[in-house]
């Protein structure tokens, strides 16, 4: 089957034809047979589905695309049904196996060929040719001109690759030979011919890509030249036994021409590069090379079809335009020689593609079909080889094991390969070491170290200040207090400022200690990182080895033998580490060969004692366990010879000072990474105290503001009464008239709002319900003529109208958007001392209703 497009012809595979097999009967009088009748009623759905598997394979396939999907998900099926059938069911002719069960195959090339065999082994490779044949039918099937269906093209191609490899490596095709399979497609060399036949194409779509896409000549010229190589490899193929006389003269020449042409179209392109360098003798002996090609394969070329043949002739038109063009530009402007062809180097390649691998498509572990059929003794018998294997997989690998730990150990005593990086430049620290200072360098180095030192000292400050603050405000109180005091004498009996504060002061006093201690730390850590700077500057050096010393030559040789001994034993380093990577590859061998060794088939087909076949299985593990015999000998030897060189080299470059400064630098980096995080734990602790310490001094603060707010409240109604008692004194008395009782009232009225902050919280006595009065009434007009009660009840009207003036002008002051002052419920009054909680009574800033919010304790 052949497609073209504009460019290129392609070739699809196709499918073996098979007669009718029915596998349910002679399955499932085996299985009654070597198992029971029981097993072989509840095997019953597994026969019928792999019964209906054999016959959807048996149905010819139909051209369309999704056909062709439907028909490779029906081969993989089958594929992996085969894969659970062939270990359970000896198929073959002998007694006690299934020996009547034979499957019929025809050459796929030869179609009046064909092959009957009683073999599971002829069923896998025919299937497995049908699903490479199937994956080239759908990429022939894609439309090329399309991204999508050069990627579907590409892809396919690679996957019918991937089948016809997997029937070559996995030993299928060999197997289907031995069993008696007569037909040529089965065969290895079919197998491996078609492989590369599906790989030039996937090439081939490759090189239609970087055509379409433009890209420049020299990469196309790799692509078309790996085109080429493929087509090649598959023309020897066919050209050899025993396909050479199998495959049809027109499959031969459509190769031999492929072959030809990309080979052709590499010169073409490589042309076209060599004359953008302006190489045009280069250029002219490629053109010469390409056109010389293209029509030796035409002249064998038979019956190929006619697109392909047309863009054969349009590649060689092109070539001979350009070469024409090249030749007369050499003769009249460059005048180089030509060089013949046997000069020229072979034209690179770039292989884009690989066979697919369908390890994963074909993988039938999760496949639950006959999973009860296994027997007692071949499920003992394989459980005992599989421990035989685990004691060879484990005894070797730790063999393995102890000997990188002898290399390493071994090593570590000579000092390499320290010494010799040393020598060259590349110095090491000690992984712990180096991760400890690059810790240190990230997190900012001695130079970060003054930085929060700075913190600290900013810390200090602001405590202080906050401390002075608050101690000034205190002292603010208590300077009123006095005055007042001195003022109103024996009248003024609210408790003395210093009473009330000395637990704040005592607290104060002890936060002025801390910051005097603190302050003497902070001194010792500022003097610690001076005097340790000079040590910790080590740690400034980016990278940190270049404060490491370094191995220098002798100033005097005696021989000049130094890069000799150097040489050589740099030398048997490298091989020494070529033997750690052949031991590691040796290890991971062990577990491949482990993992793919599946004597289940072998067990259960029942040839020969068990003995007789674990002893020859498991000698396939004894090839590499020599190996890793070799492999510890030859280190041992090699070991020795290190040592001796090592010897030497010490001798030679006095490695034993070089050692003791080595070691001396080590000790002065961890010293100075142990005095940095000395220093830097003391500023992380001073700069957690100083935070915690400031939030101690603002707590206080706040109390003191409370205190002081408090006080002065108090301030204003022992004012306010002291008034009221004079002002009523002097009435009773006549002593003052009304106008200037009022006036006298009035002023110092005033003059105590002006001293009075008003504040937002307020520290009352008792208030007696003002709701009703009226800031204007007079209640003094009646003082002279009322009786004594009377007067006691106008004096009360005159504290209340004076509480009510003074509330109203408190609520204007602190909140423009309180309009109003609602009824005020009576509260007790505390005096505040030690450690008695004083009530506070806010005004809410978002309501116009006042709540007792909370008791706020001023702690000792």
């Amino acid at each position: 089957m052949a497609s073209s497009s504009a460019a290129n012809v392609m070739l699809a595979i196709h499918e073996k034809k098979t007669s009718p097999t029915d596998l349910y009967r002679p399955l499932r009088l085996y299985i009654a047979s070597a198992y029971s009748e029981r097993e072989a009623a509840a095997a019953d759905d597994d026969l019928a589905a792999v019964r209906d598997l054999r016959a959807a394979v048996e149905q010819p396939s139909l051209p369309d695309p999704s056909s062709l999907e439907q028909r490779r998900d029906a081969l993989l099926a089958y594929a992996r049904a085969l894969a659970l059938v062939e270990p359970r069911f000896p198929i073959s002719p002998d007694r006690g196996h299934v020996h009547s069960l034979t499957f019929t195959w025809h050459d796929a090339f030869k179609t009046n060929k064909k092959a009957s065999l009683a073999s599971v082994h002829l069923e896998k490779a025919a299937v497995l040719f049908n699903l490479g044949a199937v994956y080239s039918q759908i990429a022939l099937a894609a439309d090329r001109t399309t991204d999508v269906g050069i990627r579907t093209a590409c892809g396919s191609f690679q996957s019918a690759a991937g089948a016809f490899a997997w029937m070559r490596e996995s030993g299928v095709a060999a197997k289907a030979v031995a069993a008696g399979a007569t037909t040529v497609d089965v065969t290895p060399e079919c197998a491996a011919m078609l492989e590369k036949l599906m790989l030039a194409q996937a090439q081939e779509c490759f090189f239609e890509k970087v055509i379409a896409g433009g890209k420049p000549p020299a990469l196309c010229s790799k692509v078309a030249r790996q085109v080429g190589i493929f087509y090649e490899e598959a023309y020897a193929a066919l050209s050899a036994a025993p396909l050479s006389q199998h495959f049809d003269k027109t499959w031969v020449s459509h190769v031999q021409l492929k072959a030809a042409q990309f080979y052709a179209d590499a010169c073409y392109r490589c042309s076209l590069d060599l004359h953008e360098k302006e190489e045009i003798a280069q250029e002219i002996a490629r053109l010469k090379i390409g056109i010389s090609a293209l029509a030796d394969a035409k002249k064998a070329a038979r019956g190929v079809a006619a697109p392909l043949l047309d863009s054969v002739n349009k590649l060689e038109s092109n070539m001979k335009t350009n070469l024409e063009r090249a030749m007369k530009e050499n003769d009249r402007v460059y005048l180089m020689r030509v060089p013949d062809a046997s000069s020229l180097g072979a034209l690179p390649a770039a292989s884009l593609v690989k066979p697919t691998s369908l390890a994963e498509v074909l993988d039938a572990s999760k496949e639950r079909l006959f999973s009860s059929l296994v027997p007692d003794g071949s499920m003992k018998a394989l459980s005992k080889y599989t421990e035989m294997v685990d004691n060879i997989i484990r005894t070797q690998a730790e063999k393995l094991q102890q000997a990188s730990e002898i290399t390493r150990v071994r090593l570590k005593e000579m000092d390499l390969p320290d010494s010799i990086l040393s020598l060259e430049g590349n110095i090491t620290l000690p992984l712990d070491l180096k991760e400890d200072v690059e810790a240190v360098q990230i997190s900012g180095g001695p130079a970060g170290l003054e930085a929060e030192l700075q913190q600290l000292r900013d810390l200090s400050r602001v405590n202080q200040e906050l401390l002075v603050q608050t101690e000034e405000m205190l002292q603010k109180e208590a300077n009123e207090d006095a005055q007042f005091r001195t003022q109103f004498g024996s009248r003024w009996t609210r408790p003395q400022s210093s009473t009330l504060t000395k637990n704040i002061q005592d607290r104060l006093n002890l936060f002025a200690s801390n910051l005097k201690t603190a302050g003497d730390s902070d001194s010792q850590i500022e003097r610690g990182l001076k005097e340790s700077y000079p040590l910790m500057s080590i740690l400034d050096r980016r990278p940190i080895e270049s404060a490491l010393p370094s191995i220098s030559r002798p100033i005097m040789s005696l021989d000049g033998n130094e890069d000799a001994i150097v040489g050589a034993l740099k030398q048997s380093l490298r091989q020494l580490e070529s033997l750690g990577a052949q031991r590691a590859g040796l290890e991971d061998m062990l577990k491949e060969m482990k993992r793919k060794d599946d004597i289940l088939p072998k067990l259960m087909a029942g040839v020969g004692s068990h003995d007789d076949l674990f002893k020859k299985e498991i000698s396939k593990y004894d090839p590499v366990c020599a190996e890793i015999a070799d492999n510890i000998v030859a280190q041992e030897q090699l070991l020795l010879q290190i040592q001796a060189q090592n010897e030497q080299f010490a001798a030679v470059f006095n490695l034993e000072d070089y050692k003791v400064a080595r070691e001396r630098c080590f000790k002065q980096i961890a010293a100075a990474v142990a005095k940095y995080r000395d220093i830097k734990k003391n500023i992380n602790e001073g700069l957690n105290f100083y935070v915690t310490l400031q939030e101690a001094i603002g707590k206080i603060k706040q109390q003191c503001s409370d205190f002081i707010m408090t006080r002065n409240i108090q301030c204003r109604e022992m004012i306010e009464d002291v008034q009221k008692k004079l002002a009523a004194k002097q009435a009773c008395r006549g002593t003052l008239p009304l106008h200037q009782i009022r006036t006298v009232h009035h002023h110092r009225h005033h003059r105590m709002l002006r001293m009075l902050r008003v504040p937002t919280v307020y520290h009352l006595g008792v208030i007696q319900d003002l709701g009703t009065l009226s800031p204007s009434q007079d209640l003094l007009t009646h003082s002279h003529t009322q009786p004594m009660a009377r007067h006691r009840n106008s004096l009360r009207m005159v504290h209340r109208n004076s509480l009510h003036m003074v509330h109203n002008t408190l609520v204007t002051t602190s909140s423009r958007c309180i309009s109003h002052l609602p009824t005020m419920t009576t509260v007790n009054k505390h005096i505040l001392e030690d450690g008695v909680d004083s009530t506070i009574i806010h005004i809410s800033r978002r309501s116009h209703s006042h709540h007792i919010l909370s008791h706020r304790t001023i702690p000792r």
